[in-house]
């Protein structure tokens, strides 16, 4: 259980880090702001999700 869920937490925390630069690097090109966006919301659910992830983690660990 611990091994699944620590590669769970390992692609929710760098699909975090992908949303965030994907996200920095439209406002940088001065992309849409319409997509910049949804990607910083999208970025808090994610982030969101990862958080609640490690916190089962460490529940069920520690």
């Amino acid at each position: 259980m611990s091994g699944l869920l620590n590669i769970i937490i390992t692609i929710s925390v760098l699909s975090v880090a992908l949303v965030l630069v994907l996200g920095l690097a439209n406002m940088l090109k001065r992309g849409s702001a319409n997509r910049s966006q949804k990607l910083m919301r999208f970025r808090v659910v994610a982030q969101f999700i990862a958080v609640v992830l490690i916190m089962i983690f460490f529940y069920f660990n520690y």
